[in-house]
């Protein structure tokens, strides 16, 4: 492609964020950053000048700041960011007290929301009154077993205002997988729903709230939230009260905010938890409010008082991503409950009718909705509509085609990936440069990300392992119950000493932009040439038959033979015509090796909680090996129809 599908008008250039920092950061650099690759530069060769440049640019409250940015800027793991800075991570949120809308929600079941910024400092400080009473100190742990409600927000905000961590599930996770995570953790604190909607179901939460009470011992109060027209009886789960109950003897006073070191903890986040029990990541607090701000108002453009959406639950990091929005100052528009019901237009019907700024889902979503024939362009009014987010999976380029000519023609498309291990992105948008077909815009600032081959060489234009060879403020503080840090470094930097090796199989593009070609692990290797798996899905899925793909490598006759699962539309057979288009489709636009041996229809495709397809699980099943943790899956039933398939026995 010759031309790229969106450049940004001079004029909104000169509005960006970016431009402006470019400006205030232009004295820190001592010399001129007038494009984007400049303040990149300038963002990984002079790390120092700019985090404390991003820290004033972004009003982060806090004191310290003047000291020394990075201690041992040579360890990775290991360098120390802000070491005499304190925050409250709280504080930086609801620095607003005005009664614009801090949060606006949609949710299958409950009607509209709207809660003002005045009235959520308000609850946040009726809250954490409650949790101080109950006694809950510095470093203990909150869990939420929540959708994604304001009283989620409002939870979090409570907890991490005290200096404890906060860590959630969404309530699709079974009993098993909630004590899987939270069980290691030992949080003093559940909060729960009673129960939730979705696709129009009412779904009951209590009795699995009752057995986790039960399972997890270090469980001293369960807060119970409403979300049903009748009140919940909670009898059978020792030590609950309602949400109500647990706000009703405390005034709306102002907030405390007790100011903690930069990388005091604050979130436990977990791996998806497929290949094994999950992973509990430890995230500081400083580390990701830098990251947050910088990818919002830099990276996203957010400005005060935009409509600032993503499609989430509370069990995904891009809800943690999200609610840092407020420290921007924007209205988070929350939505829980299925994406399509009553049809695929809901989502785009909550962007027009709230205004919405940045409209975020996953990949898997606007290829669905591309499937789905809607047209939002013609239907909607999306005229507040600046940025459109992608991320969970790569975007295929025939997703980009889409959104330009179906959502909105004037559009920041910024494909983001990066991950719950930082909390952030490794690569994401540019609102001042163009948008190049199927690729993601730029390296983000501050990320000195590389593109590495076997012997460690750095590549441009061909794939490689995607790493990062400094060190950036939202590494984690480390796993939790892992003291010498073993597990740690192994997950990290085994492969590559001193260097955060992501795990994701990457190509940097003339343009200086990325694409991602699927995970490391998950790369098909027949006759030993390395095949991303988005390549193959990019080229399947863009054939109107097919809904959804998942390739896998099948070991066979002392080699690995690619095989190509695929879901179609339904009452639609997978007949000889439609396998030779598939092959020749993916030849074409690959390469012969990239061709599958085998084709199989399947009916449904595994996915974790947060959508993206679990290749590997399939590739055990396929095998004969066990898949561990199927309670990390939203649908595990699905890897029944992987198991002694007799098309791949022969």
């Amino acid at each position: 492609m010759t031309a790229p599908l969106w450049q940004p008008s001079r004029e909104r250039v000169l509005a960006a964020n970016l431009t402006a920092f470019a400006r205030v950061a232009e004295p820190e650099a001592g010399h001129a950053l007038p494009d984007y690759a400049a303040l990149h530069r300038f963002s990984i060769e002079q790390p120092g000048p700019f985090w404390r440049c991003l820290w004033r640019f972004a009003g982060v409250v806090g004191d310290g700041a003047d000291g020394p940015v990075i201690e041992h800027p040579d360890r990775l793991p290991g360098a120390r960011w802000f070491p005499q800075a304190r925050l409250n991570f709280a504080e930086n949120l609801l620095r607003r007290r005005d009664a614009t809308p801090a949060l606006i929600a949609w949710a299958e079941g409950r009607e509209r929301c709207e809660i003002s910024h005045a009235e959520l400092a308000a609850r946040v400080s009726r809250l954490a009154q409650r949790l101080a009473a109950w006694g809950i100190q510095p470093g203990d742990r909150i869990a939420g077993f929540l959708p994604n409600l304001p009283e989620a927000v409002i939870a979090m905000l409570a907890t991490t205002s005290l200096g404890a961590i906060w860590s959630s599930c969404s309530p699709d996770f079974g009993t098993r997988g909630v004590v899987d995570r939270f069980g290691q953790i030992t949080p003093r604190v559940l909060f729960a729903a009673d129960g939730y909607t979705y696709a129009g179901k009412r779904f009951d939460s209590l009795a699995r709230v009752a057995e986790i009470r039960r399972e997890i011992s270090s469980l001293e109060r369960v807060v119970i939230v409403p979300t049903a027209a009748n009140e919940a009886d909670l009898s059978q789960i020792p030590g609950a009260v309602s949400w109500d109950e647990a706000l009703a003897a405390f005034p709306a006073r102002e907030p405390e905010f007790p100011r903690f070191p930069f990388d005091h903890p604050l979130y436990v986040l977990y791996s998806s938890g497929t290949t094994g029990a999950p992973k509990c990541i430890l995230h500081g607090a400083g580390g990701t409010l830098l990251q947050h701000v910088k990818e919002h108002q830099l990276h996203v453009d957010v400005k005060p008082d935009d409509r600032l959406f993503y499609f989430t639950t509370t069990g995904w990091m891009m809800w943690n991503w999200l609610v840092s929005g407020l420290a921007s100052g924007a209205t988070l528009v929350l939505y829980d409950g299925s994406p399509f019901h009553p049809d695929a237009r809901v989502l785009f019907d909550l962007a027009e009718r709230e205004r919405v700024a940045v409209f975020g889902a996953s990949a898997k979503f606007i290829d669905a909705a591309a499937k789905a024939g809607i047209e939002p362009a013609r239907t909607h009014d999306l005229s507040a509509l600046r940025t459109l987010l992608s991320t969970g999976s790569p975007l295929a380029p025939e997703g980009f085609d889409w959104v330009y000519a179906h959502v909105k023609r004037d559009l920041c498309l910024s494909s983001i990936s990066g991950g719950t291990d930082i909390i952030a992105c490794f690569v994401g948008g540019n609102p001042i440069g163009p948008v190049w077909r199927g690729e993601i815009q730029a390296r983000c600032l501050g990320m000195r990300v590389e593109v590495y081959d076997e012997q460690r060489r750095s590549l441009r234009g061909e794939k490689g392992e995607l790493v990062c060879t400094a060190p950036f403020p939202s590494v984690p503080l480390g796993f939790w119950n892992d003291e010498a840090g073993r597990r740690f470094r192994a997950a990290y930097f085994e492969k590559h000493p001193g260097v955060w090796s992501h795990g994701d199989f990457a190509e940097l593009t003339a343009h200086d932009g990325v694409i991602i070609h699927g995970r490391s692990d998950a790369v098909l290797n027949p006759g030993g040439v390395r095949i991303g798996t988005a390549e193959i899905y990019r080229q399947v899925e863009a054939i109107d038959e097919v809904l959804e793909s998942l390739a896998i490598g099948q070991e066979w006759q002392s080699d690995t033979r690619v095989v190509l699962f695929v879901r179609l539309r339904d009452g639609i057979l997978l007949g000889a015509e439609l396998v030779d288009r598939i092959r020749r489709r993916i030849r074409e636009n690959t390469t012969p090796r990239h061709v599958p041996a085998k084709i199989v229809q399947v009916t449904d495709i595994p996915r974790t909680k947060s959508g993206k397809i679990v290749e590997l699980a399939v590739r055990d099943v396929v095998h004969g090996r066990p898949v561990v943790n199927r309670e990390a899956l939203a649908n595990p039933e699905a890897l029944a129809l992987f198991e002694n398939l007799a098309e791949l026995a022969r």
